[in-house]
């Protein structure tokens, strides 16, 4: 199938109710447009390794501490990690730039924001909760990876990783040939953003063309989603209400003020029609009338090119863009539909939930134990996506994960071990030994370090060993404590002291308690 996209209308966000441009829907649509992505920020993880804290309070984040009031971190010179190099682009909140990591010589794009640009508090509060959603979600596939986030006195300044390809829509439209092959090998990635999103316990809200960028310029270079500005974690039995996204890509249920996750299965049914077609399916010469146009969901599957488009295509076009949510395909059956299917399934070997608890397995057994006691100090906030994922792998409600509901769960993220390589990851979440894992195993074992790299986590956790708050954990400590939950061997208390008491004094000060919180988890302290 030969395919011109050609321009057609600008990108038109809710709740900004701009004019489109006047724009007949003919075969000389206007070009997609040239709308740079928003990023999204990610805290870094102070490198620091603090004293015993005398300083842990809510003034902490006050400017006389040295720690930044929006990312609430030590702040950080980018200029001692990063080289940063020519400017890749500019827009309305900031300057992009090429930067290049000092220590490995790779390179990354840097997105430097002034700081006044978040001028109230929920800028600041949407700000920290797509830190919180991208720290979540970064590592799984066609999702873009985070390095860090720093902050100094002036600037915010987001390190991450560099899709030089360009955006999707000027990929495809610079084809010489372009077939429904290639377009299905396209919006399968698209499809699993969505379906990792909604396992993950994140709705997106705003996906569009504009925000799937490619990583290369390689002819089958993958694809990543960019932006999660709007993004929220799904609230069990929450309706939301909020209008948001993009006027063309908007579902039905939004603009009527009562959407769950169902939204962003629309939005890519749209993204498809769109592929296939070169047009939007729902179309307006303002951003009132595509909203009049999205409502009325008149889905025109018989004017050109419809006709030479397959009937496997349209199906799944049709199943996405069902009005009513509840009848609508879900994002991991339309993964399963045929139209993804003629090929050989791309679903990656790996996923980051499945390399955490790879990390959680090698950790040392004291560390599990800290690990364990800051889970259960986490707040409803800090856990929302990955109480998600644990309702999502509890398929009977039991409160527990057995072995085959982890396989299953796992195999949905698109894993490919063996019952042996997943029985092992049981046995290292499962710390109690029961034989199945309850809620805070699992929030222990996948959640992501750095939210628990806060001095009153760090020092909460601390102070479980430390019985007597000598400011030591000693070796009779060590023992009481891994003696309540299975571990106080005497080879284990010596692996521990040997491991983390550096300064070989025979106790654990909280220095050394914090590097060994921090140790071998360098995937994560973005």
């Amino acid at each position: 199938m030969g395919l011109c996209f050609s321009k057609w209308s600008k990108s038109h966000d809710i709740p900004i109710l701009s004019s489109s441009e006047n724009s007949p829907r003919t075969n000389n649509y206007q070009q997609i447009p040239k709308k740079k992505p928003q990023e999204p920020w990610n805290p870094t993880a102070s490198s620091s390794k603090p004293k015993l804290p005398s300083s842990i309070s809510s003034s902490s984040t006050s400017q006389s501490t040295g720690i930044g009031p929006i990312l609430r971190k030590p702040y950080v010179d980018i200029k001692l990690i990063y080289d940063i190099e020519k400017e890749l682009g500019r827009g309305q909140f900031g300057i992009t730039y090429l930067c290049t990591e000092k220590a490995t010589g790779r390179k990354y794009a840097c997105k430097s924001i002034a700081r006044g640009k978040l001028a109230t508090e929920k800028d600041i509060q949407d700000v920290r909760r797509e830190v919180s959603i991208l720290q979540h979600l970064t590592g799984q596939p066609n999702i873009v990876e985070f390095r860090g986030a720093y902050e100094d006195r002036q600037n915010l300044h987001l390190v991450m990783e560099l899709c030089s390809g360009g955006e999707l829509f000027d990929r495809i439209i610079a084809k010489v040939y372009y077939s429904e092959r290639e377009a299905a090998r396209i919006f399968r990635q698209i499809v699993n953003v969505v379906h990792v999103c909604h396992f993950m316990g994140v709705m997106h809200r705003d996906l569009k063309p504009e925000n799937f960028l490619l990583v290369s310029k390689d002819e089958d270079s993958p694809l990543k989603a960019t932006d999660f500005g709007l993004s929220v974690f799904i609230e069990q039995g929450k309706v939301y209400r909020d209008i948001v996204g993009s006027a063309y890509y908007v579902a039905p249920e939004v603009l009527r003020r009562n959407y769950g996750k169902e939204m962003d299965v629309w939005s890519a049914g749209v993204i498809l029609y769109i592929l296939l077609s070169g047009v939007p399916p729902f179309w307006g010469e303002t951003e009132n009338a595509i909203f009049e146009a999205v409502l009325l969901a008149k889905l025109d599957l018989q004017s050109a090119p419809w006709p030479s488009i397959s009937a496997p295509a349209k199906d799944l076009i049709k199943k996405m863009l069902t009005v009513d949510p509840k009848k609508r395909i879900t994002a991991a059956e339309a993964l399963e539909h045929p139209w993804l299917k003629e090929e050989v399934s791309d679903k990656p070997i790996d996923s980051a939930v499945l390399s955490r608890i790879r990390q959680f397995r090698a950790m040392n057994k004291m560390k599990k134990l800290a690990l364990k006691v800051m889970a259960e100090n986490l707040s409803e906030e800090e856990i929302h996506g990955l109480k998600q994922m644990f309702n999502n792998m509890d398929t009977d409600g039991s409160g527990t994960i057995t072995f085959e509901e982890l396989k299953t769960g796992l195999s949905k993220l698109g894993s490919k071990l063996s019952e042996a390589e997943i029985r092992q990851l049981m046995e290292a979440a499962d710390v109690d030994h029961n034989g199945s894992i309850d809620y805070i195993e699992f929030i222990t074992a996948t959640m992501h370090r750095h939210r628990l790299e806060r001095d009153e986590n760090l020092f909460k956790a601390f102070q479980y060993f430390d019985k007597d708050g000598s400011g030591f954990i000693t070796r009779e400590e060590l023992r009481q404590a891994m003696t309540q939950h299975g571990m106080g061997d005497e080879a284990t208390i010596d692996e521990i002291i040997n491991d983390v008491d550096t300064d070989k004094d025979g106790r654990i000060n909280y220095e050394e308690f914090v590097a060994m919180m921090r140790k071998g988890t360098q995937d994560y302290d973005y």
